[in-house]
């Protein structure tokens, strides 16, 4: 082989080196095959292009989803899909990096926002209102069960009565249903009980019960009061099902007819992923 020869093959590695697909890219390609079948699942309110389009978007903003499986990729996306929430900043789903140390690999977890439940909730076709909301120190709080149920709460900054600079410490958190029938329920859950779920998970002590513990605790009550909505069998199993296991229904099958386009791990930036889960699949997982 002459010098040239080699010159010029050089030359032909160094382009195909170069058109190398991204991760976000090789992700984008598998979207792409299975649009078809996210399109047979979506509800009537949700745009397919739009769904992958923020699908896509959320999974390149985390170059920790970028180092996950594809199949739990896919099944993820499936799952925002099913069930017609959008991922990101909406809050009514996430993509949640975890390392299963079991098999060695990144996968993902999807989890239902409190902002997703509340519109699920609300799509049910039963709900005329529902809403969540915390419970601070200073506010005025009143709740009396019974045959007449009675709910009165007066945030700090409004109380008539009484002023104060500052809310306080937090005390609990409720949600509130009103049915198209006329009734509702009322669920109250304190600070301590509150806690209780949050020492159950194994984010317990990062991500949102750190940085959005508000927010953590609207949810969970929600969640807690959930199975007392009138909703569906199957979207109440669904739900549960989404919010506590990382599914596997998008399989190596469907995956694949997808051409795989290979890349370097050296694509891949290392940042700290900000959205965390209130549960963990298995024992032998541990966040990303």
């Amino acid at each position: 082989m002459t010098r040239a020869d080699n010159k010029n093959k050089l030359v032909s590695q160094a382009e195909g080196a170069s058109q190398a697909a991204t991760p976000s890219q090789t992700i984008a390609a598998y979207l792409k095959k299975m649009e078809p079948t996210f399109a047979e699942v979506l509800p009537k309110h949700i745009d397919k292009e739009r769904l992958l389009r923020i699908a896509l978007t959320t999974i390149r903003t985390n170059p920790k989803l970028l180092e996950c499986t594809i199949p739990s990729l896919m099944a993820s996306v499936m799952q925002s899909a099913t069930l017609g929430l959008e991922p990101g900043l909406l809050g009514h789903c996430y993509f949640l990096p975890f390392k299963n140390n079991r098999t060695g690999t990144s996968e993902v977890q999807f989890i239902i926002g409190y902002k997703g439940m509340i519109d699920l909730a609300r799509r049910s076709g039963n709900i005329q209102s529902i809403s969540a909301h915390e419970v601070y120190e200073n506010d005025f709080f009143e709740l009396i069960y019974g045959l007449d149920e009675n709910l009165k709460h007066i945030p700090w900054h409004t109380r008539s009565d009484e002023r104060f600079d500052q809310p306080g410490m937090i005390r609990g958190a409720y949600m509130v249903a009103k049915f198209k029938d006329g009734g509702h329920y009322i669920h109250y859950m304190p600070k301590q009980e509150i806690d209780l779920h949050r020492a159950r998970s194994k984010s317990a002590n990062n991500g949102p019960w750190v940085s959005d513990y508000i927010e953590m605790c609207k949810k969970t009550v929600v969640r807690s009061g959930w199975k007392w909505l009138p909703i569906s069998i199957e979207m109440a199993e669904q739900v549960v099902r989404s919010d506590e296991s990382v599914r596997k229904d998008i399989t190596e099958t469907a995956t694949s007819e997808v051409p795989i386009i290979e890349y370097n791990a050296d694509d891949l930036e290392t940042q700290p992923q900000q959205e965390e889960s209130e549960v963990v699949p298995e024992e032998q997982q541990t966040l990303v």
